[in-house]
């Protein structure tokens, strides 16, 4: 059987290696000589005489793109450069001190210079007008020091680092929770942060119950609201500027099947990754367009058996990443070895409906998604029971302790055999996460789970030497269709963000959920004309169908707009990789300082 080769790509793909990707003092000339090296890379961790063995087969799945290893994994593999190959990393708990403050504050920065996102729970910090005791000062409160973080991200990105990208948490019931919601009014205030609210089972309670709600710090109460004014003050703040995003933190912890060994209280800047204290996670995601056979036409199918087959091999290539990484500081390196998590997900999702005739938002497609995430998850925890076997498990593996939480008492029944037969080597495994370059970089197919974003747009592109040129980009499934079937009308199947409703977005996030162990980066874009009402039922939605989070982005005033369409197609002020509001352009260029992704270059 010939070896794996690339696909066609535009050349838009070329420009996304070159610019992001290339080791070029590695004499690297093609995309494939990069992918090569992330294969033997992740091949150095494997017993010296089975190396070779492993290089060729991690080879073989990231040659033709069915793999798509996360941009720190391309960028940094196998090229000896002090860099992190972690997208995620959730920050310590923050001492209530000034010097745990600014400790914390070090660490970061530490962190973002070697390319990590990075995310903080800011509720540990006491609120503003509280008593400093031993200086008879007030404290500023969390947002304050907030400002002090986004400026030192901002000085990191000045230094010509990886922009930054940072998440904020807040409590529902700390005290300094109104100046948290109200904090990204101002447009230019806290950009490189995205922030999202904890919010709990008994707070969703005590709004529908229209009950007070006390707000606490240090087993004090400082004041009590109205929780359904509170709730109101949330969606307000996000309908009329974007944020805060919502994360239901006791489902989170409730559904982790680690909650017997950590807390949880704050993600990675896009979400897909709840994380403890020092938490680390690496990604890579399945390109599900690279599995369809016979597209377009009746007997279309998407081969989950070769899907699943990849899962498996994903997951040993990304295990072998977690040991040849660099970490920024100790205690995320041995929060990584302990529990060994990754974020296996999927990317291509809507072009893979498209080509099989399903509408995305739609029943059938719904149950599709979750049928292969349901795939992914199943080969994955089977390919870590392996791994255990061979070459140990994570070091805080407790069979019972896991089973016994609500992801493991959902496991099936083969899986659970397994896993007390064998132990697991990873203590997560799956994630959906926003595939803003490396989607590109596979052909421009659709990010993730999010849905087809244009069916072709232009986009300027920066040049090494300052300059720009401007590239006209088809979707993948655009292309595919135009290269089988000419110039035929596309079918009904071909549907943009602009032609869904909320409604369409929940059906999709909710069908992949119970399909993974971690959580899933999804933005729900709603027109500016939709009622407030209408807006806040989205939210309500999202708790009943029980997602552990949710993000939408409304065109408004706040964020402006930046991204742009085709003429005929309404006007984009989100990042169409990671659904970010936080766009900074400068020199006729655009970035999202979210993900990273650069949307001109």
């Amino acid at each position: 059987m010939p070896a794996p080769t690339l696909p066609p790509l535009p050349a838009i793909s070329h420009t996304i290696w070159e610019m992001k990707y290339r080791w070029s003092e590695g004499n690297e000339t093609s995309l494939s000589d990069t992918l090569a090296r992330v294969a033997r890379a992740a091949a150095s961790q494997e017993e010296p005489a089975r190396r070779g063995h492993w290089q060729q087969v991690f080879g073989e799945l990231l040659a033709d793109l069915r793999f798509l290893p996360a941009g720190r994994i391309l960028a940094g593999a196998g090229t000896g450069r002090a860099v992190t190959l972690f997208n995620c990393f959730v920050m310590g708990t923050i001492e209530d001190s000034t010097a745990g403050i600014f400790t914390a504050l070090k660490e970061a920065a530490q962190t973002l210079q070697q390319g990590g996102g990075i995310g903080h729970d800011f509720s540990t910090l006491r609120p503003r007008g509280a008593l400093v005791h031993g200086t008879g000062a007030e404290a500023s409160g969390p947002v304050s020091f907030m400002e002090v973080w986004d400026a030192m991200c901002r000085t990191i990105m000045a230094a010509g680092a990886r922009r930054g990208a940072m998440m904020a948490t807040l409590r529902c019931d700390h005290p300094d929770i109104e100046d948290f919601i109200a904090a990204k009014r101002k447009g230019e205030r806290l950009r490189n942060f995205n922030m999202s609210v904890l919010v709990t089972d008994a707070f969703m309670a005590a709004v529908a119950a229209d009950a007070d709600w006390p707000l606490t710090f240090g087993g004090a109460t400082f004041r009590t609201v109205k929780a359904a004014g509170l709730w109101q003050a949330i969606m307000r703040a996000t309908y009329e500027a974007a944020e805060p995003g919502v994360i239901f933190i006791d489902r989170v912890n409730a559904q982790n099947p680690l909650s017997y060994c950590e807390t949880i209280s704050c993600t990675n800047p896009c979400g897909e990754q709840p994380l403890p204290p020092y938490g680390a996670c690496l990604l890579g995601s399945l390109n599900l367009t690279r599995f369809v056979r016979q597209p377009f036409t009746p007997e279309a199918s998407l081969d989950e058996a070769a899907l699943a087959e990849a899962a498996g091999v994903a997951v040993r290539l990304l295990d072998n990443i977690i040991d040849v990484s660099r970490y920024p500081l100790a205690e995320q390196r041995a929060e990584a070895l302990a529990k060994r998590r990754m974020g296996l997900g999927l990317t291509g999702l809507a072009d893979a409906l498209a080509m099989l005739g399903l509408t995305y938002g739609q029943a059938d497609a719904a149950a599709a998604a979750s049928r292969w995430m349901a795939a992914i998850n199943h080969a994955a925890l089977a390919a870590s029971t392996e791994l255990a076997v061979e070459k140990g498990v994570f070091p805080l593996f407790d069979a019972e302790r896991y089973l016994a939480t609500a992801y493991g008492r959902g496991l099936a029944e083969d899986l659970r055999r397994m896993i007390r037969r064998s132990g697991l080597r990873n203590g997560l495994l799956t994630s959906i996460a926003p595939t803003g370059t490396i989607s590109l970089l596979a052909g421009n197919v659709s990010s993730g789970v999010e849905p087809i974003f244009s069916l072709e747009h232009e986009r300027r592109v920066r040049l090494s030497d300052g300059s720009f040129r401007v590239e006209h980009l088809t979707d993948h499934a655009v292309a595919e269709w135009r290269r089988l079937k000419g110039d035929a009308p596309l079918p009904p199947s071909f549907v943009t963000v602009n032609d869904l409703t909320p409604a369409h977005h929940l059906a999709m996030q909710a069908a992949l959920q119970p399909q993974v162990d971690s959580s899933i980066s999804k933005t729900i874009n709603v027109p500016a004309d939709l009622p407030f009402a209408a807006f806040r039922h989205v939210y309500a939605e999202a708790y009943r169908l029980g997602l552990k989070g949710c993000t939408t982005f409304r065109p408004n005033d706040v964020t402006g707009a930046i991204l742009t369409a085709p003429v005929n197609e309404p006007a984009r002020t989100r990042c169409p990789s990671c659904g970010s509001a936080d766009i900074a352009a400068a020199e006729g260029c655009t970035t999202c300082l979210s993900c990273g992704t650069a949307l001109c270059s």
